[in-house]
C-alpha cells in the first residue's frame, strides 16, 4: 500500500507536468527554429528557468548529496564551477549570439563549422557533442531508477518504471520541442525547490535541531570531513582547484547548454541570467545538508550506493505521501534536462552530422530523438558508476570545445586544424586514462590534464601552420620576383 501511494503521486506530477508543457506550446507551429530554439524568443524568466532546469538535474537532486555523504569536503567543488561557468557565459556568449542569430545558427557544431569555414571542424564538434552527453544523459536514467526504487520500497521493477517514464518525457520533447521543455521546467524547478527545502531544512530539523546541528555532529563523528586533503592526495586540494577548472570552461558547451543561450531573444537577456543563475546555488547548500544528515542516520553506505542516501532516510522515517512528492520532484528533475539532453544531441545528428535539409529538419529531428532515447536506454544497463562519476565523465570530453569556442571570436581566429588538433589529442590522452582506470594524474583531474595539452597543441600547431604559410608567401613572391 506504501509503494502504491508513493507510485501514484510521481505518476500524476510527471503527467501534470507533461500536460502543462503541451498546454503551454498548443498554439506554436513547429519550425525548425522554433522546434531546436523555442524561436529564438525566450525572455529573462523563460531563459533562467530553462538553464537552471537543464543544470540543476538528478546529479542535483542525488548526487551531489551522495558525494556529501560518500566524500565530504570534496563535494564543495559543486558550488563553485557554476559560478566560473556564468562568468564564460557573461562576457562570451553574447558575442555569439548575435553570431548565430545573424547567420541562422542552430546548433553548437552549427557556430564552430561557421566561424572557422570548416564543416569537417563542424563534424567534429557534433561527434564530440553527441558522444559526451551520453553519459550525461545515462546519469538521469540512473537518477530515476533510485528514485523509483525507494518509492517502490523495493517492490517494483524500478528499471521497467524508469523505461516507462523516460518514454513519456521522449514522447513530450517530441511533440513540444524547446519551449515544451522550458514550460516544464516551471513546474519541475517549482517541486524540486520545495524537496530541497525539505530536504536540507527539515531533515536536520528533524534529527539535529538544526542545518547547524548536522554539521556539529558530524564534525563530532568525522572530524576531517570539511576539510580538503592538501596538495595532491586523493581529491586535495589541486584535485578540488581542477576540476573547478574544469567544469566551471565546459559549463555551457553542452549541447543543449549552448542551444538554451542561443533562444534567448537578446544578448542583454544573456547577461542577466548570467547574473542571476548562480543564485540557485543556494539550493546546493541545502542538498548538502541532506547528505550530511544521511550520514548520520543511515551510515555505511559506499560507492554508488550513497546516491541513495537521503532518500532512504525519507523512505524510512516519514508517510509515503511525503516520499511520492519528493520522489515525485526528483523524477522531473531527470526527466526535463533528459528531454531537453536528447533534442540537442538529435539536433546535431540531423543538422550537423547527416545534413538533412531545411524543409525536413524538424521531422529527422524527432526521428533522432527516438533513435538517441533508445540508445541512451540501451546503455544505461551497462553503467554502474555514480551520479557525479558519470557528470564528469562529460565534463572532461565536452569541455575540449571550449578552446575552440572562445578562440573563434578573435579577430584572426586560429586555423581550424590547430582547433582540431587540440581537440583529438585530448580525446586521446582522455581515452588513455579511461583505459587505465585513472581519474587524476598527480592531483590533476584528467579532464584538466587534457585541456592542457589541448591548449598547447592547438597553439603549436597554428604556429607552425603560421610559419609553414609565411614560407609559401615568401617563395612564391621570390618567384615572381624571378620571372617578372
Amino acid at each position: 500500500m506504501n509503494s502504491l501511494v508513493a507510485l501514484l503521486i510521481i505518476f500524476f506530477v510527471i503527467i501534470g507536468t507533461i500536460g502543462f508543457g503541451i498546454f503551454g506550446v498548443r498554439n506554436v507551429r513547429m519550425s525548425p527554429s522554433q522546434f531546436i530554439l523555442g524561436g529564438r524568443s525566450f525572455g529573462i524568466i523563460f531563459l533562467w528557468l530553462l538553464s537552471a532546469g537543464e543544470i540543476y538535474t538528478s546529479f542535483t537532486f542525488l548526487g551531489a548529496a551522495g558525494w556529501a555523504y560518500g566524500r565530504g569536503a570534496p563535494a564543495f567543488y559543486i558550488i563553485c564551477y557554476l559560478t566560473v561557468s556564468c562568468i564564460t557565459l557573461f562576457f562570451y556568449f553574447p558575442a555569439i549570439w548575435r553570431i548565430a542569430q545573424r547567420h541562422g545558427l542552430l546548433t553548437s557544431a552549427d557556430y564552430i563549422g561557421h566561424k572557422y569555414r570548416s564543416p569537417a571542424l563542424g563534424f567534429l564538434a557534433a561527434l564530440v557533442g553527441v558522444f559526451f552527453l551520453i553519459p550525461y544523459i545515462t546519469l538521469q536514467l540512473t537518477g530515476i531508477q533510485i528514485l523509483l526504487q525507494i518509492a517502490g520500497y523495493g517492490t517494483i521493477n524500478s528499471a521497467g518504471a524508469a523505461g516507462t517514464a523516460f518514454a513519456l518525457i521522449i514522447g513530450f520533447v517530441w511533440i513540444s520541442g524547446l519551449r515544451g521543455a522550458a514550460w516544464a521546467s516551471l513546474i519541475k524547478d517549482a517541486l524540486v525547490l520545495a524537496g530541497v527545502i525539505f530536504a536540507g531544512i527539515v531533515l536536520p530539523i528533524h534529527f539535529f535541531g538544526s542545518p547547524k546541528g548536522v554539521i556539529d555532529a558530524v564534525l563530532k563523528v568525522h572530524p576531517n570531513w570539511m576539510t580538503l586533503v592538501n596538495g595532491t592526495g586523493n581529491y586535495g586540494t589541486v584535485w578540488f582547484m581542477s576540476t573547478v577548472l574544469l567544469s566551471g570552461l565546459g559549463g555551457f558547451m553542452f549541447p543543449h547548454a549552448f542551444a538554451s543561450n542561443l533562444a534567448a531573444k537578446s544578448p542583454d537577456t544573456i547577461r542577466r541570467n548570467a547574473m542571476i543563475l548562480p543564485l540557485y546555488q543556494m539550493m546546493l547548500l541545502l542538498v548538502f545538508f541532506a547528505g550530511f544528515t544521511a550520514l548520520l542516520v543511515h551510515p555505511g553506505l559506499t560507492g554508488a550506493a550513497a546516491d541513495q542516501s537521503f532518500m532512504l532516510v525519507v523512505q524510512q522515517h516519514y508517510p509515503p505521501w511525503v516520499l511520492g512528492i519528493i520522489a515525485g520532484a526528483g523524477c522531473l528533475a531527470g526527466l526535463v534536462p533528459a528531454g531537453a539532453q536528447i533534442l540537442a544531441a538529435a539536433s546535431l545528428l540531423s543538422r550537423n552530422l547527416f545534413r538533412v535539409r531545411e524543409e525536413k529538419l524538424t521531422s529527422a529531428t524527432r526521428l533522432w530523438i527516438v533513435v538517441m532515447a533508445v540508445l541512451a536506454f540501451g546503455l544505461w544497463f551497462f553503467n554502474g558508476a555514480s551520479l557525479v562519476g558519470l557528470l564528469l565523465i562529460s565534463y572532461s570530453g565536452t569541455t575540449q570545445l571550449f578552446p575552440g569556442v572562445v578562440l573563434s571570436l578573435r579577430r584572426q581566429p586560429p586555423h581550424p586544424i590547430s582547433v582540431a588538433t587540440g581537440i583529438l589529442v585530448a580525446l586521446a590522452i582522455l581515452a588513455g586514462f579511461a583505459f587505465a582506470q585513472v581519474t587524476a594524474f598527480y592531483g590533476v583531474h584528467v579532464g584538466t590534464v587534457a585541456l592542457v595539452a589541448n591548449v598547447v597543441c592547438l597553439f603549436v600547431v597554428d604556429y607552425l601552420l603560421g610559419r609553414r604559410a609565411k614560407r609559401l608567401t615568401w617563395l612564391s613572391q621570390g618567384s615572381e620576383d624571378r620571372h617578372g
